[in-house]
């Protein structure tokens, strides 16, 4: 009996050992969410990508998350935690993030870091961003075609590259397709604070826009514009298609499950290394939400068009000729704007009125 008993031990001891080892392998992934997975915007569909490595690899990973991390010294205690925490795989999903994951990598060189939108990388730092400067050409055709006073209105978050490119790609395609057009640019300095944004909507519909462009991550401005009436939208990051058909006529949408799963796969397998992705419309990572029918036939059928081309290569939103706002030439007739020059843009094109902030 005594025998029997040893015996039971020991394959419970095995078993114990067994179900350490599976859990052990699990593969843990964590991310850092500058604002609520609810905000129905750029958090939202970052988490979209969690969730959907969670489903491609079900039990052999566990993903972990923390929201609303604001970024500076909070960001670098929120990535410190989560590496203590026994993380393989870091995603730091906001711009301001990038000196902290930086920092945080450099004392956890065994774990993979990957930031979203910057540019510092290390053995154990990716980076990775899209180009939405391709959707803002699409949304500027369209709030070209469209608007009846002239003046688009676009809510702006900080100035950085990526939000001044997405200003520039915007006007200048509006421009293209209407002489007239006019933007005004309010900056919020947020990613997510719908009462900011619901403020700078109406204040830009107070200044006669009727079409308003949003570099924020919250629903508020398509609230603001469905109230006010006749002010048409576009969703920011994620579809926001509870507003369509109007205001909101089309979005971008960011979607980030492809990498997210690519990249935890190398992880598993032991073939992730640091490198730099800037995907766009072509390669799937930004997509262009449905064009609703409260945009003319012919302006939707000239979008998609615009959208292909893009897709395809045939076509680069920034070829010249373009000058810079003060009037001195950037790029000649037929020219393109290289990467270098794209990710560091300090500087509005010909025709936007006002000043980059400083800060």
């Amino acid at each position: 009996m005594r025998a029997v008993r040893t015996l039971v031990a020991s394959f419970a001891m095995v078993a114990g050992l067994s179900g350490a080892a599976i859990a052990q392998d699990k593969t843990k992934v964590g991310f850092i969410f500058v604002g609520p997975v609810g905000d129905g915007g750029w958090t939202y569909e970052h988490n979209q990508g969690r969730l959907a490595v969670e489903e491609e690899f079900g039990d052999k990973v566990e993903t972990i998350y923390q929201e609303s991390v604001p970024e500076g010294a909070d960001a670098e205690r929120a990535i410190t935690q989560m590496a203590l925490s026994g993380a393989d795989l870091i995603f730091t999903t906001s711009f301001g993030y990038m000196d902290a994951t930086v920092a945080v990598a450099e004392k956890f060189p065994d774990i993979k870091f990957e930031h979203a939108t910057g540019y510092k990388t290390a053995p154990n730092v990716s980076v990775y961003s899209a180009r939405f400067y391709e959707g803002r050409a699409v949304q500027g055709h369209i709030a070209g075609k469209m608007t009846k006073s002239n003046i688009i209105g676009y809510i702006a978050s900080f100035p950085i590259p990526e939000v001044i490119r997405g200003i520039n790609a915007a006007y200048i395609h509006a421009k293209k397709v209407n002489p007239d057009v006019q933007f005004k640019i309010i900056w919020a300095y947020t990613w997510f604070d719908p009462a900011k944004e619901a403020d700078a909507a109406k204040a830009l519909i107070e200044q006669g826009a009727d079409v308003i462009l949003q570099h924020t991550d919250s629903t508020a401005p398509q609230a603001a514009a469905q109230e006010a009436g006749n002010i048409i939208t576009f969703g920011q990051a994620s579809d926001m298609s509870e507003y369509a058909p109007m205001p909101r006529v089309s979005s971008i949408i960011d979607n980030w499950a492809p990498y997210y799963i690519a990249r935890t796969k190398a992880v598993m397998d032991g073939t992730w290394e640091s490198k730099s992705t800037w995907d766009g419309i072509g390669a799937g990572m930004v997509g262009i939400g449905e064009i609703t029918d409260a945009v003319p036939a012919d302006v939707k059928a000239e979008a998609e068009a615009l959208r292909d081309s893009l897709a395809d290569g045939s076509y680069h939103a920034f070829t010249g000729p373009l000058n810079k706002q003060d009037g001195s030439a950037w790029l000649a007739e037929g020219e393109t704007a290289d990467d270098g020059t794209l990710a560091g843009m300090s500087f509005y094109v010909e025709g936007i009125e006002g000043e980059i902030p400083s800060s």
